[in-house]
């Protein structure tokens, strides 16, 4: 293995002593988010691909059919294609831009959730219905119609038999219509594709049949993607609460192209824009964040009422409800949690963490720089507790994997027959391993944030942390097995999409507020008072 050297600032002795234990800090919590990752794609890929697809509605593989083949998306397909193939050499050669991807993907999925991709939905659902019938008619055992019954005439038996006849071919007529008008779809896209420059480098890579190559997993990108994490929970309010509401944005997108893969068809830009409006009420009003949902609820029902040619079913105002709950309502407690606490400006380090003496040689210098800036500081107590707290999340999901393939026999379900449905694999043993590396390093962040009880109220954290990351895992799991499908969306390649990585991450948040904010406020007050908590 390849060695280099790096030239290093000259510090003193003491200050190169603090510098180097910040600098193992920070690679050690880069490197505990990149197992995470590197973990949690382990489990999606060899656990999930097996037994994502059991279960799936019948309706499923129609409307993956039907997508796939129609002339409007076919110049979106090619691009697709292209980009997974690598066909086009000038973007392989140059590092992405994530604003054009992240805007690619968006436009996408909006895509994929507009009106014509109703239409296509609809008539994914025509064909199943029609073949339910057809398969009805032609047997026997479900529908006795040529036979003659005790008591009729021949009249009626014979009008009884040609109606059959008639739905019968009238079923087939549907179908064989359908058919010839996914051929044309179909000759329409090859047209397309035999028409672009890069359509030879595409039938190359296919003409032999080989499957493409699985790309390996990278600890490399695992790490990066840890330190851009930790960057971004210390990165201020603002582009904290202007990430997180622009993966909110897709991720409602792959919630609601999901959904309308049931045939159901909910208020999509109301809960869209819903949902984005309780992260930036949440930064810049908190004291409003809790009105945004009712107000935004009876804004969709309005809509409902005055907009919609015909009465508006049940599963859609649920689904509508559904989206700026699950995916607004709940993580936006995250930002509201980035805004608590002091900031470190005001406040010296080492009371705020047990880190302070190491850090603060490195750091308060730069925040005083900021302060004169007029820049007010990146670091809250907020920000502190959440790097805490969704490193013991990712450590859940690390500990219920290792555990769950070593030890794993008692599946969850035979305790919950619906957890075993949305998730086969799960089971106790992998949960326990999952709860004891959280509380592990629920300990380690109740003794860094200098919690009263930390022995207890760590460990605690952490278990509870483990549990509602297992309920928010188990109800994206039954979100797609209900639709049919395997992930939520194809954002990043072998991860899926945004859904498929934070869903752990959502049933947390309120209880993590209230734990910050209420609890362990509440114990600070009595240890200071010297009252004994029971």
């Amino acid at each position: 293995m390849n060695t280099r050297k790096y030239k290093t600032p000259i510090l003193t002795c003491g200050q190169s002593s603090i510098a180097m234990r910040a600098l193992l800090i920070f690679i050690s919590s880069s490197l505990l988010l990149s197992v995470s990752s590197f973990t949690t794609y382990s489990s999606g890929s060899l656990v999930s691909l097996t037994h994502r697809t059991q279960y799936r509605p019948t309706y499923a593989t129609h409307n993956e059919a039907l997508f796939s083949t129609t002339s409007d998306d076919a110049g979106a397909n090619l691009n697709e294609k292209n980009l997974v193939n690598g066909v086009d050499n000038e973007k392989a050669e140059h590092a992405p831009n994530l604003i054009q991807i992240y805007l690619n993907y968006m436009t996408k999925l909006w895509r994929q959730t507009s009106t014509d991709e109703r239409k296509k939905i609809a008539a994914a659902q025509a064909v199943t219905a029609i073949r339910r019938v057809k398969h009805i008619m032609e047997g026997e055992e479900y529908v006795d119609l040529a036979n003659a019954h005790k008591g009729d005439t021949l009249e009626e038996t014979d009008t009884r038999s040609g109606a059959r006849d008639e739905l019968l071919n009238a079923c087939n007529t549907m179908l064989e219509s359908i058919e010839n008008e996914k051929e044309k779809k179909e000759k329409a896209v090859e047209a397309v594709l035999k028409s672009d420059d890069g359509n030879t480098a595409i039938e190359a890579s296919t003409s032999n049949g080989a499957k493409p190559k699985k790309k390996s997993r990278s600890v490399l990108f695992g790490a990066a993607m840890g330190a851009i994490v930790a960057g971004w929970v210390f990165s201020g309010n603002i582009v904290f609460t202007t990430a997180f509401t622009a993966m909110t944005l897709l991720g409602q997108l792959e919630y609601y192209r999901m959904v309308m893969r049931t045939g159901v068809y909910p208020a999509r830009k109301i809960s869209v824009v819903g949902a984005c409006a309780m992260f930036i009420t949440a930064l810049f009003a908190p004291n409003l964040h809790q009105i945004c949902l009712p107000v935004f609820a009876t804004y969709a029902m309005m809509w409902f009422l005055t907009m919609r040619r015909t009465v508006v079913t049940i599963p859609e105002i649920a689904t509508t409800f559904t989206g700026m709950f699950y995916l607004g309502y709940i993580p936006s407690f995250w930002v509201r949690i980035r805004m608590i606490g002091t900031r470190v400006l005001d406040v010296p380090l080492h009371e705020t963490t047990r880190l302070g003496p190491v850090l603060a040689p490195i750091i308060q210098p730069i925040l005083g720089k900021m302060k004169d800036m007029g820049i007010m500081s990146p670091i809250t107590t907020g920000s502190v507790f959440i790097f805490w707290t969704w490193i013991s999340i990712a450590f859940s999901d690390v500990g219920g994997y290792f555990f769950g393939r070593r030890f794993g026999k008692t599946k969850l379900g035979k305790i919950a027959p619906a957890v075993g449905a949305a998730s086969p694999n799960k089971t106790l043993e992998g949960f326990m391993g999952g709860s004891l590396f959280s509380a592990c390093l629920g300990a380690l962040g109740a003794w860094v944030m200098r919690w009263p009880y930390w022995y207890l109220t760590g460990p605690v954290h952490g278990i509870l942390l483990a549990f509602l990351g297992l309920v928010g895992d188990l109800t994206a799991s039954m979100l797609k097995r209900d639709s049919g499908l395997k992930d939520f969306g194809d954002l990043l390649p072998d991860h899926g999409g945004v859904m498929d990585r934070v869903d752990s991450f959502v049933f947390t948040a309120p209880y993590s507020w209230l734990m910050i904010q209420v609890f362990i406020p509440y114990l600070k007050s009595k240890s200071s008072m010297g009252i004994a908590i029971p």
